[in-house]
Parts: structure tokens; C-alpha cells; sequence
């Protein structure tokens, strides 16, 4: 039995959002070799998206440590502490950031084993995204369609790919769905920025309070992510409490907030224009839709759902449509609705477990993108990160030796409350005064 299967581990979680978090600390239990026990630090980077400790609590993952830190901080962190693994659970800028980072940290002394990959459905900037991941060690593929366009990405332009392994989404769980609830009940389940405009997010709310109106014998619940002044994984400028404002509700619709996995207990079906949650219902085998209404647009990101046997228009439900998935297109993207859930992570424990064990440890990090083959693109990420082209903090890069005071912690609130409000609400008024 290798070494890496019995002792114990320590483990390093560095996100930027609530989702990324939850996808970050799942990926780290599910990965790592079974039968070791684990101690898990968390590490939040600090930014417009750092979780409030409401959103932290929803999402229900906990962790030994938590503290937030700027990108400079986490890299400090790094060189004194050892760990055996690092899950780095980032958008693909501060991934590539990181890496280089470490890289220049660590050298060729000793470091853990280092996993990214995509908190879900993968729809846009597929080349962009993964090529900013290259460089891990186990870059996480959430299906056998993603492992297979991954693989293809680094191949084309010439990039190792043996890092790409399949597995599936962290998060899925829950039992089976057996059959209706009293009351039947039907969720929607709202995305930050998808759609973006008002005209869309108020037709797609109109119809949900139609459909209550048209099946009063019927419960139907808006499911929203965060609270207004919260942030998620991506921004909304209209948050859907605030378009309902003024409307005479009927009695069977309602708001709700809370895990997914507990709002989809009672669910009989399941509502969305592209969230991942449409993955977790169907893993579950609950009755899914994803509306057309809007068109089948790669904006939407609705189009990855071409072929599932899920796609419909709010007219067709207000009709009574059940859909019913395509069993060849579930399995295609790792929902795992077959009961092969249970080993979908074995190859990842397989992979880090030898790397653990690896002779005279691992070797220095080496992403594809490097001053000499992106020297027009890298260093503008890096910067964003406050370091320099080789990795190493710049001058001034904002770092701290220790937890800052009330004062401190005032004016950090007030500054990121005031940054919020100009991504909110002043940077859409500037973008709707620019397309008149």
C-alpha cells in the first residue's frame, strides 16, 4: 500500500467565490487517496467575489482554517507551509497567476501536488480558459465530453496533456428522485448573469409567476444565489428580489435561498436557462428543463444542452411537457446518473496518489504559457496579480505580516462596499448611456 494512503494529509484550498469554494473543498475530499486522513485549509483570495460568511455557511463545506489573502499572501503562505496538496479553485487568469507564482516560490524544492479545473459546464472561451490552466498537475475534467475537448486543446497547440484526467462534479449527490410531492412542486433556478439584460430576466420572471397563476395547485419557487450587495461567482446587476418588487405575488410563488441539494429534495421539476443545477437534478434523475424561450445561444450557454432531451419553452410547461433526457448525452457529461458516481474520482486518487510517492518528489511547474511563448499576454495576467513576468511579487504588491486592525477592517469594508456598488450599479449605467 503506498505511503500516500495511510498518513495523514494536509490540504490547501485557494478560491475566489462562494461557488468556487464549494467546488474547491468537495474536489479536495473527493481526490484525495482513500483511507488518508486529511486536514484541509482553506485560503479565499481576496477580491470583488470573496464569500460572505452567510454564503459560506449555504454552501455547507467546512474547513480546519479559513482566512482570507491577497494573491501575495497566499504565495508567502505557500513557501512556509507545507502541504501535499493545493486545489486551486480560481478563474483561469488567477490560476495561471498562481501557478507562476508557485513556481517561483517553491523552485525545485519540495511541493504538493497541484489541481484546478472548472466549477462546471464549460460553454465559452474553451481555449483561453484551459490553456490558462496548463501548468497543474491534474487539470479536472468534469465529463468524458470535457476530458476529450481538453485533451484535443492541449494536442493542438503542441501542450503535454497527460494532466487532463475525467471526473465528475464535486457536488453532485442527494437521493433519487421517487416520485411527486404535496404539492408539486416546480423551481427555477436563477444564474447571476444569464441572461443579462432586464427585458430578458423580467420575461423569464413573468412567465415563472404565470406559470404559479396558470397551476395554482402547484408550488413554484424562484431558487436565487445570493442576496443583493453579495457577489457570486459572476456579477448581477439585476437581481431578481429587486425585479419582483412591486408585484402582486401569488400565493403558491416564492423566493427562496439555500443549498441546492436541499431545495432540490423537493423538487418534481427542475427550471434553468443554463445552470449547473439542471446537472445536479438530472444526476438525481429529477424531471429537467432548459428553456428556449430566449433563443439556443452560446451566450446563454443553453446550447451545451443540444441533444440532452431537456430543451423546452415556458408554453410547452404551462402545457404539462415532462421531459425526458437523453441517457447516451447524461453519460457523455459525467451526471452519472447510472450509479458509476461512486468511482468517477478513482483515476484522480490513482494519479495523485502516485505522485505523492513519486522518487525525489516533483519537478518544478512548467505552464505552456511562458515569457517566451506568450510574452504579449502573460505578463499583463501576472500584473493583474501584482507580480512580475518571471512570477515573483513586485514592488508594493499589496501583502500583510499580520491580521489587520478595526481600522484597517473598516476601511477594507467600505472600500470593497464602495467597489461593489460602482460594478453594480454605476458600470451598468455607464454601459446603457454607451448604447444610446
Amino acid at each position: 500500500m503506498p505511503a500516500s494512503a495511510t498518513k495523514s494529509l494536509r490540504v490547501a484550498v485557494l478560491a475566489d467565490s462562494d461557488t468556487r469554494w464549494k467546488w474547491g473543498a468537495l474536489t479536495a475530499q473527493r481526490v484525495t487517496p482513500t483511507g488518508a486522513e486529511i486536514r484541509l485549509d482553506g485560503y479565499l483570495l481576496r477580491g470583488r467575489a470573496t464569500p460572505t460568511p452567510r454564503q459560506l455557511e449555504e454552501v455547507g463545506v467546512h474547513a480546519d482554517s479559513l482566512r482570507e489573502v491577497t494573491g501575495v499572501e497566499f504565495l508567502r503562505a505557500m513557501s512556509e507551509q507545507s502541504y501535499d496538496v493545493l486545489v486551486v479553485a480560481l478563474v483561469g487568469g488567477g490560476v495561471q497567476a498562481m501557478l507562476h507564482g508557485l513556481r517561483g516560490a517553491w523552485g525545485s524544492g519540495k511541493r504538493p501536488v497541484v489541481v484546478t479545473g472548472y466549477v462546471g459546464v464549460v460553454y465559452e472561451k474553451l481555449a483561453d480558459g484551459l490553456l490558462l490552466r496548463h501548468g497543474a498537475d491534474l487539470v479536472l475534467a468534469n465529463s468524458r465530453h470535457d476530458a476529450d475537448r481538453f485533451r484535443a486543446v492541449y494536442e493542438g497547440v503542441g501542450a503535454d496533456a497527460s494532466a487532463v484526467t475525467e471526473v465528475a462534479l464535486p457536488f453532485l449527490g442527494g437521493e433519487p428522485y421517487t416520485g411527486e410531492h404535496e404539492p408539486y412542486t416546480v423551481v427555477f433556478a436563477a444564474q447571476p448573469s444569464v441572461p443579462d439584460s432586464r427585458k430578458d430576466r423580467t420575461y423569464l420572471l413573468n412567465r415563472l409567476i404565470g406559470h404559479a397563476r396558470k397551476h395554482p395547485e402547484r408550488e413554484v419557487l424562484l431558487k436565487l444565489r445570493s442576496k443583493p450587495g453579495e457577489h457570486t461567482t459572476h456579477i448581477e446587476e439585476l437581481p431578481y428580489q429587486k425585479l419582483v418588487q412591486g408585484t402582486e405575488l401569488p400565493a403558491n410563488f416564492r423566493l427562496v435561498y439555500g443549498h441546492m441539494g436541499e431545495v432540490l429534495d423537493r423538487t418534481d421539476l427542475l427550471v434553468t436557462v443554463s445552470s449547473t443545477a439542471a446537472l445536479e437534478a438530472l444526476h438525481r434523475r429529477i424531471p429537467t428543463v432548459v428553456l428556449t424561450d430566449l433563443g439556443v445561444r452560446e451566450v446563454l450557454g443553453n446550447h451545451h444542452f443540444t441533444g440532452s432531451g431537456c430543451l423546452a419553452s415556458w408554453d410547452q410547461l404551462d402545457a404539462g411537457h415532462r421531459p425526458a433526457p437523453n441517457e447516451e448525452w447524461v453519460a457523455r457529461q459525467g451526471v452519472a446518473a447510472d450509479g458509476s458516481y461512486a468511482t468517477a474520482f478513482d483515476t484522480a486518487r490513482e494519479r495523485i496518489a502516485e505522485l505523492l510517492d513519486r522518487p525525489g518528489g516533483l519537478p518544478p511547474l512548467t505552464p505552456y504559457y511562458t515569457p517566451e511563448t506568450a510574452p504579449g499576454y502573460l505578463p499583463g495576467i501576472l500584473a493583474r496579480h501584482h507580480l512580475g513576468p518571471d512570477g515573483a511579487p513586485l514592488p508594493g504588491a499589496p501583502a500583510a505580516d499580520k491580521e489587520p486592525g478595526p481600522v484597517r477592517q473598516i476601511v477594507r469594508r467600505a472600500a470593497r462596499g464602495a467597489y461593489r456598488h460602482g460594478v453594480q450599479r454605476v458600470a451598468p449605467v455607464i454601459r446603457r448611456m454607451g448604447e444610446l
